[in-house]
């Protein structure tokens, strides 16, 4: 039976208000930690104003964020429901004859909308801004002496002109892109050539293009380029699929790569699975309501709803915690990427749905 309208709009803006309201607290949060970090690294970066580092954090923090999402839904709908209770307007509500399966009708529905409204728009807005700050940040700290994060790419490569190793600060998403790049190049029997200092590096078939180059040899003084060739064998859609992480693929365009990606003969197995995460992400949302009542439902009046709470951030904490196994292992191919995004989401809504029927029911 349906909750009334009326009341089903007014518990639905309820859980819709402390969930968004979760969101943007911790929005704020990472933004302005991540804006805190950006200006510590744009030390001596050319260009790198204060104004450019907020837009720059603002590029970078929805990325972040979109992971934070599931507790937002759970603490938010226990928040909701704590004042509710609080206020005694689920007393209210079950003296009418309302029950707990009927006001939860309408945080199932938030959950529901939310979820498809962060995979429809959320998740694509997110993934292009992402890749955006991925560009900011390759042109501000490339020549940076604080551009490094710790985490530099290196590759290996064999061609006609002998063997090298490439180093890169990092990696424009979504392209074969290399920023802040140094290349050591050795000949046919391994003895030192030369190394090429460049702003940017961009694979093509059978040859990297390389921009604003310095080259060094022991042999000559140093050189510079405008532009610069080496020849290559890598694959550009092996370069591409490295340095693009499923995470920064936007949902609408998960099929086509997948496609492209196994036409080019490549594993698709990590794509596949971030498809099938962001589908489930609708039903874990549910999962968390359905977690967040079963420990947000009792009357203050009966006390020990401090134990309760803390049960249900445990209880949230133990579903993500096996959402996050379930993906490494169906990112690892062991178990099928469906299974693996859709499980713990199922599982927790089927165990919340189990623990309110013995409460409510029992």
């Amino acid at each position: 039976m349906l909750i009334g309208r009326t009341l089903g709009l007014y518990f639905a803006k309820r859980f819709a208000r402390t969930v968004l309201g979760v969101f943007l607290t911790v929005f704020a949060l990472v933004y302005t930690l991540d804006f805190v970090e950006l200006l510590r690294r744009a030390g001596d970066a050319e260009g790198a104003s204060a104004g450019l580092m907020a837009q720059l954090s603002l590029y970078r923090t929805p990325a972040v964020a979109e992971g934070v999402l599931p507790f937002a839904v759970l603490f938010g709908s226990m928040a909701a429901l704590l004042q509710l209770s609080r206020k005694l307007e689920l007393v209210v509500a079950r003296a009418a004859g309302i029950s707990a399966w009927q006001f939860l009708q309408p945080g199932v529905f938030v959950a529901l909308a939310i979820g498809s409204l962060a995979i429809g728009i959320y998740n694509p807005v997110s993934a292009a801004l992402k890749q955006r700050s991925t560009e900011i940040e390759a042109k501000i700290f490339a020549k940076s002496t604080k551009a490094g994060s710790g985490k530099a790419l290196y590759m290996r490569q064999k061609s006609v002109d002998g063997s090298a190793i490439i180093r890169a600060e990092t990696a424009i998403e979504g392209t074969t892109t290399l920023a802040g790049v140094q290349v050591f190049t050795f000949d046919d029997d391994g003895g030192f050539v030369s190394q090429i200092v460049a702003a940017r590096a961009a694979l093509h078939d059978g040859w990297w293009e390389l921009t604003d180059v310095r080259r060094l040899t022991s042999e000559s003084p140093p050189e510079s380029f405008g532009t610069y060739l080496i020849a290559s064998t890598l694959d550009p859609g092996q370069v591409r699929q490295r340095f693009t992480p499923p995470e920064s693929v936007p949902f609408w365009q998960l099929p086509d790569t997948i496609a492209r990606t196994e036409r080019a003969g490549l594993d698709a197995t990590r794509y596949r699975l971030q498809y099938d995460v962001l589908w489930a992400r609708p039903v874990l949302f549910v999962a968390m309501v359905l977690v967040a009542a079963t420990v947000s439902l009792r009357f203050f009046r009966f006390g020990g709803v401090g134990k309760l709470v803390l049960g249900g951030v445990a209880a949230g904490f133990a579903l993500y915690v096996a959402r996050q196994v379930m993906e490494g292992l169906g990112a690892a191919g062991i178990v099928a990427a469906p299974v693996a995004a859709w499980l713990p989401a199922v599982v927790g809504s089927l165990l919340g749905t189990l623990t309110l029927l013995y409460q409510e029911d029992g």
